[in-house]
């Protein structure tokens, strides 16, 4: 084996141990998030109704385990098939647009109860999100499919990642960021209508977890936008799973505050946050 080879193999050694650190890290951060949010969340499961936005909690706080899963599978488990792979690069890649998605439509119904139930905003923004996420899966998958599977032939070295160019998670990524500038337009116009108006505490704490859910969403989505045209793509690697899960965090998490702010406020479960399919209340604070 010439020098050139070697030098190849030692950098996809180091990859792939940076990669795999990277992984635990992600993996340690959403497992202390669940353990210590195990009491609120079990609390809320309990004691709330059966109600779509509940499922749609579940799915979106669940998710995140199994890609987390399968990502730790491929990075730590011996795979020298390319096949293999790529099988379970797809299926990371399917459980993390499904986490995107459903974080997504957290917020999406969240702007709804601001705009009062108005559903031509509903639909607008619902068919903004199927384009979107339509175009991103066509993209994501359309990378994959080019994109070259990595191994290391060091012995000790397991794992496999995958590289690609960087115009399609630019363009991917982008289209997420545009998402994202959609929806805080749509939450900052009724903020701006009823800026004299008294609109109670929970109205309070729906519009301040708006705006920061989307202002983190923007920034991640610029940074996954930027990281292919300055870093290489192991950068892209760490910083595409960072925002699946981080937003899956902070979805779940302010459900759970807005939740538990309305059952404290109002002593029921009669909004079941106020389930995103009702209109804000004319008096929240009760």
């Amino acid at each position: 084996m010439d020098s050139s080879a070697d030098d190849v193999q030692v950098a996809t050694a180091w990859n792939l141990h940076y990669l795999a650190c990277t992984c635990v890290t992600l993996a340690t951060f959403w497992t202390y998030d669940y353990i210590t949010s195990l009491h609120e969340e079990w609390t809320f499961l309990l004691q709330s109704r059966w109600t779509k936005l509940k499922a749609l909690y579940i799915v979106a706080r669940y998710i995140p385990f199994f890609f987390i899963a399968t990502d730790l599978y491929m990075i730590f488990t011996p795979n020298e098939n390319p096949d293999k792979c790529r099988m379970l690069i797809n299926i990371y890649s399917c459980l993390g647009v499904i986490s995107l998605t459903c974080s997504e439509c957290f917020f999406i119904l969240r702007t709804y109860a601001l705009w009062n139930k108005n559903r031509i905003v509903l639909v607008a923004m619902l068919s903004t999100l199927f384009v979107i996420i339509v175009s991103f899966i066509g993209i994501w998958f359309t990378a994959v499919a080019t994109s070259d599977v990595i191994t290391s032939t060091i012995p000790g070295t397991v794992g496999c990642y995958r590289s690609s160019s960087s115009a399609y998670f630019f363009v991917s990524f982008l289209l997420f960021f545009v998402l994202a500038v959609v929806l805080v337009s749509l939450t900052l116009i009724p903020i701006i209508q009823s800026w004299q108006k008294g609109k109670g505490r929970l109205h309070s704490i729906l519009v301040r977890h708006n705006m920061f859910y989307y202002a983190c969403s923007l920034f991640l989505s610029a940074v996954n936008v930027l990281t292919p045209v300055l870093f290489s793509y192991i950068s892209i690697n760490f910083f595409e799973r960072f925002q699946a899960l981080i937003l899956a965090i902070l979805a779940t998490r302010m459900h759970l505050d807005l939740w538990r702010n309305n059952w404290h406020a109002d002593g029921s479960d009669v909004l079941e946050c106020i389930t995103m399919s009702d209109s804000l209340p004319a008096d929240p604070t009760v």
